[in-house]
Formats: structure tokens, sequence, C-alpha cells
């Protein structure tokens, strides 16, 4: 199987590729075995708000081989659950004053 660089891939560019590099994603295989919501997740930690959930929608959308405007919205929403879940999590367990 031949690797294909990040930026060589659908809806990721070079500003992404060189942010992904900083997290240690280079190849589609990295990406592919990190998955595109932890990969947002160290995005978000790394670079904070320069990081939208656009980012999210287009690595998900590259490991799919689609636009990320095609995503559904099943698909969005998962994701955007999966993302927001410990910020959920954290608040639902909070003791009420």
């Amino acid at each position: 199987m031949v690797m294909v660089r990040i930026q060589d891939m659908r809806n990721l560019g070079p500003a992404t590729a060189r942010m992904l590099a900083e997290i240690d994603i280079v190849s589609d295989d990295d990406l592919r075995n990190l998955g595109s919501v932890e990969a947002y997740r160290r995005l978000k930690f790394r670079f904070g708000r320069h990081v939208t959930i656009l980012a999210l929608y287009a690595m998900e959308a590259a490991l799919c081989d689609c636009d990320w405007r095609n995503l559904d919205q099943d698909t969005k929403v998962f994701l955007r659950q999966q993302v927001g879940a410990g910020q959920v999590l954290g608040t639902a367990l909070r003791t009420p004053r």
C-alpha cells in the first residue's frame, strides 16, 4: 500500500498538513489509525481556537475520500457529539450549588 501525504488528501491543504505534522500525523495511515475525532482533539489542544469544526469535517471526509460539504448531517452531528462528549459529561457531573 502506498503512503499518501496529508497535503495530497482531499480537503486537506498545506496549512492543515503543517498543523497535523506538529502532532505527528503526516500520512493517511497516521490519520486513519488515530481517527478524525482524536486528531481534532489534539489539534484543538495544540492550536486552540485556530482550529474549527470544519477541520474535523475535512479530516473525516478525507478519510472517506469525499468533499467535506458532502458529509451527511447525521455524520456531522455524530462527529460534534464525539468531540463535545467530554465537555457535556463534565458539565453533567457538576453538583448544583
